[in-house]
């Protein structure tokens, strides 16, 4: 399975996502903070995620005859680099895409489904901005926000802190020129 296709699947960027700030999991973990998620289908994508190298285990221990692992994200192995992006046919982006849209809207949704969802309290808020930019002043906007977004990365699950997810789309808008 290539590494698009093997990305790209609902179950398995959720399973990225969860993991992605860090944290070192069981399945029994992640079983717990994706409970929507049947158990039989989590672990299976959970192998194959760990097969291709996108999940790592970092410690393995014997319960009960059975061994259980715990998973962190490789990093490097669940992210589409700028020199793979430039290989990609332009279906596979519109796949990419789509997935991250359809993504998004679930995650939306399960956010709205949630008793407690108070979208104004929780600061909640998407918009659009068109930017009229020079190639160096694009440069420089993603520097900034990388180095804002950076700063607050390593931020550990606490007492406190409540696990935000911030997604960002940047494409022309329009003619390129």
């Amino acid at each position: 399975m290539n590494a698009l296709d093997l990305l790209l699947h609902p179950v398995r960027m959720r399973i990225v996502q969860a993991m992605s700030d860090g944290s070192e999991l069981t399945t029994s973990e992640l079983r717990a903070e994706l409970s929507d998620i049947a158990a039989a289908s989590l672990y299976r994508h959970v192998a194959a995620l760990a097969d291709a190298g996108v999940l790592t285990v970092t410690s393995e221990k014997r319960i009960r005859g059975a061994t259980e692992r715990t998973f962190r994200l490789h990093v490097p192995a669940a992210v589409v680099t700028a020199e793979q992006a430039r290989t990609m046919s332009r279906d596979d982006h519109r796949r990419a895409f789509a997935a991250f849209v359809a993504m998004l809207m679930a995650d939306f949704d399960r956010y709205l489904a949630t008793p407690d969802a108070d979208v104004a309290a929780d600061g909640v808020s998407f918009t659009q901005a068109a930017l009229w930019l020079s190639d160096d002043e694009l440069r420089e906007l993603r520097d900034e926000l990388a180095a804002v977004i950076a700063a607050r990365l390593d931020h550990p699950r606490a007492e406190g802190r409540t696990r935000r997810l911030l997604s960002t789309v940047l494409m022309p808008g329009g003619s390129r020129r």
